[in-house]
């Protein structure tokens, strides 16, 4: 699947994007994974990474983990066209805290990010798929409070972020509300 961009804003010296897409097809410095506290990525978008990328992302994260919930941690991309997989561990939804926990999750993807010194970087609906997290809560959340550490990180090095979804309903959303970052006034309530 030919990745397809469905929204964009800029902001500052960063442009935000909505891509309809494959997340291990994405050529950019760094990809997001949805990971789980053990770093096993056997299933869901761990899994295709890890399919695509090859046995050694599993054998490094084997050596990280156990990462708490709201934490990153970093990997070779193996095969994969990033240089970087950036594996941020979500919140299960019902286990409380969840909002709180993916905003950290979505700093210190960010965090690490800047610290490798990306120009780019995708991040996926972190959350959202087996750990129950609703899509439009979640997608929103995570656009968010990406806009918010970019807002704070004004000399960062990223000039790229695409929020990838191989789904339509997902990617939507992200567009949705990036699409919504255009009519974004500080202040006025809106």
């Amino acid at each position: 699947m030919d990745p397809r961009v469905l929204a964009e804003h800029t902001r500052g010296h960063c442009v935000l994007q909505a891509v309809l897409g494959d997340m291990t097809a994405e050529r950019v410095d760094a990809i997001v994974n949805a990971a789980n506290l053990n770093l096993a990525h056997g299933g869901g978008l761990a899994g295709a990474i890890v399919a695509r990328g090859g046995a050694v992302i599993q054998e490094e994260s084997d050596k990280l983990a156990p990462i708490a919930t709201g934490n990153a941690a970093v990997t070779s991309a193996g095969d994969l066209p990033c240089r970087w997989v950036i594996h941020a561990v979500g919140p299960v939804w019902g286990d409380g805290g969840e909002e709180t926990s993916l905003r950290m999750a979505v700093r210190s993807s960010l965090d690490c990010a800047a610290e490798l010194g990306v120009t780019s970087i995708a991040l996926p609906a972190i959350s959202t798929g087996i750990f129950g997290y609703p899509k439009s809560e979640g997608t929103a959340t995570i656009v968010e409070e990406a806009r918010l550490w970019l807002d704070g990180h004004p000399d960062s090095s990223l000039t790229t972020v695409r929020f990838t979804a191989f789904d339509e309903r997902t990617a939507g959303l992200f567009a949705d509300v990036i699409r919504a970052l255009a009519t974004f006034v500080p202040n006025s309530g809106i």
